[in-house]
């Protein structure tokens, strides 16, 4: 007597699929978002009554954020191209001092010329140098660093440059926009923008390209040169306005404004997801990493830490920016 055979669907292959597409899953995307929200909720809880909810305080970590977050922008197009910049705090202090002693000697517009004068400058030799040249980016740009630091401090003569033009200092980050403060609307603008740029046009598709293999990009018609001068002097000018958010913020050039803040810029560029092999780049990833790094800051000034833990702390979150970067 024959037997009908019938297929019977194998329902135990739905939790494999399950473990299998969270095998997949690209958890390092996502741990930037979730070491905002486990630090965040940690120090709401451990120092909530010293005010660490408030709103004034809230605003007060995106206004202190606000700066890094511009210049780690422009950071996130050199790393995602495979390279580095080092120079950009220096040339956002330079670029503060120039500006203000502009100001001071010709006016508002010429100062303004003035800073960004910087950063084209700076970034057309290390784009140069880099592009033209063959020279690792690490090497030249660690070497603007000492040189843009100097030309500052010299000039200078170590002195703050004070700014006196209101107009300048309103809208260059110590002016309010309704509820918003300034700085922050800087930040978004350049967030928006960079995001855009990078993922919805040819030339953030060729950064990308340039990035991941260069050698592959070539054979596909993309001049990978001119795409490294293109980032370097994008991280420069960048972080030359960086500088002038700093002036107008603070009323004052400074030779000091900037200092380090390329080490934090990195920082947050490897936490938001870009790889430090270059290939890929997630802007909006960039500003939650440098989010988090104004959030650790914050909750460490209020729990009582000094300058010095702080840099400790910050240490350790570049080191961990390395340990959990994409690798290819």
């Amino acid at each position: 007597m024959s037997q009908s055979i019938r297929s019977v669907p194998k329902r135990a292959d739905s939790p494999r699929s399950l473990r299998g597409l969270l095998a997949d899953l690209d958890w390092h995307r996502y741990v930037i978002y979730i070491a905002f929200v486990v630090v965040f909720v940690f120090f709401a809880v451990l120092l909530g009554d010293q005010g660490f909810l408030t709103s004034n305080n809230l605003l007060n970590i995106l206004r202190q954020s606000a700066t890094i977050t511009v210049i780690a922008v422009g950071m996130t197009y050199v790393i995602a191209c495979a390279e580095i910049d080092l120079s950009v705090g220096s040339v956002a202090g330079l670029s503060s001092v120039s500006c203000a002693m502009a100001i001071s000697s010709w006016g508002l517009v010429p100062g303004i010329l003035a800073g960004l004068a910087v950063g084209l400058v700076v970034g057309t030799i290390n784009g140069g140098l880099v592009s033209l040249l063959g020279i690792p980016s690490f090497l030249v740009t660690l070497g603007m660093l000492g040189i843009a630091a100097g030309v500052a401090q010299w000039i200078t003569d170590s002195a703050p440059q004070p700014i006196l033009d209101d107009t300048f200092n309103l809208a260059f980050g110590g002016g309010d926009l309704g509820p918003l403060p300034g700085l922050i609307i800087w930040g978004g603008l350049f967030v928006g923008l960079g995001a855009l740029v990078l993922n919805k046009t040819r030339f953030g598709r060729q950064v990308l390209a340039t990035g991941g293999n260069r050698t592959a990009a070539e054979f596909t018609g993309i001049k990978t040169r001119r795409i490294k001068f293109q980032v370097l002097l994008i991280s420069a000018t960048v972080a030359s306005i960086a500088g002038m958010l700093y002036a107008g913020r603070l009323q004052s050039g400074r030779f000091q404004w900037g200092a380090g803040d390329e080490l934090s810029a990195i920082a947050a560029v490897i936490l938001g997801g870009t790889s430090l092999f270059g290939g890929s780049g997630a802007v909006v990833g960039t500003l939650f990493g440098a989010l988090l790094i104004g959030l650790i800051n914050n909750g460490l000034i209020l729990a009582g830490l000094d300058s010095s833990q702080q840099q400790v702390v910050r240490g350790i979150i570049i080191i961990l920016a390395v340990a959990l970067a994409r690798k290819k």
